[in-house]
């Protein structure tokens, strides 16, 4: 199954993510560069907060005929928001506490120049997508490595599984399940198939990881956008 292609230039795309990014309450900074080349967008300058940058990355992806984002933004923290490792290491623990969706048991944090990295096992892919959200928006990070890895409670049964996830998708007004392909390998879910924007790439993701026993999903489907 073929899909015509958008009629949208790389400079059209250019100037919607400029645009997207000054519309962006979070983000909103004259330092980001935004370059174009076949639809992908490559993220350039300096912002100052990690939060700021995982925004700026969110906000491109939003913009139709976007394939990918590749996101090289430095993060600079002013003086007044930098923070002593120890107590960043601190603040990092206390927030993932707090937060209802995180295992806080199963997660050990280090923190070495600002940079967190995560590592331990959750149950969910939710688990561990909340545990980052959360670190990132802290004051004081330059960066997080997320090393969790999901270990589900449950094991996965093949063909059940494969039928709850594609009965998932046909309930998501948000994906188009006809186009897409789903195959498993174990715990293993392999996604093929074509969508028209990052978003519903995304969407697609995310309910399959809702599934439980996944433990790695492989996601190969390719965004060709709608044509206008």
């Amino acid at each position: 199954m073929t899909i015509a292609t958008v009629n949208r230039t790389d400079q059209d795309i250019q100037t919607a993510v400029l645009d997207e990014l000054t519309f962006e309450p979070r983000v909103r900074s004259p330092e980001v560069g935004v370059t174009v080349a076949q639809g992908v967008v490559a993220l350039t300058g300096q912002v100052d907060s990690y939060a700021r940058k995982w925004a700026a990355e969110r906000a491109a992806h939003r913009v139709l005929g976007v394939r990918a984002v590749a996101n090289d933004l430095t993060v600079l923290i002013g003086t007044n928001a930098e923070r002593p490792d120890p107590d960043l290491a601190a603040a990092v623990g206390h927030t993932l506490e707090w937060d209802a969706f995180v295992p806080v048991e199963r997660i050990e944090v280090t923190v070495s120049d600002g940079w967190v990295t995560l590592h331990g096992g959750v149950e969910w892919e939710y688990q561990r997508r909340a545990a980052e959200r959360a670190v990132s928006r802290l004051t004081g990070v330059r960066g997080v490595s997320n090393g969790l890895s999901v270990r589900p409670a449950v094991r996965a049964d093949g063909q059940l599984l494969a039928q709850r996830i594609i009965d998932a998708l046909a309930r998501n007004r948000a994906t188009a399940a006809e186009r897409v392909t789903v195959r498993l390998n174990g715990d293993t879910v392999l996604l093929d198939g074509l969508v028209h924007s990052m978003p519903e790439r995304a969407e697609v993701e995310r309910v399959v990881w809702s599934a439980p026993g996944v433990r790695t999903v492989r996601n190969h489907i390719v965004v060709v956008p709608t044509p206008r």
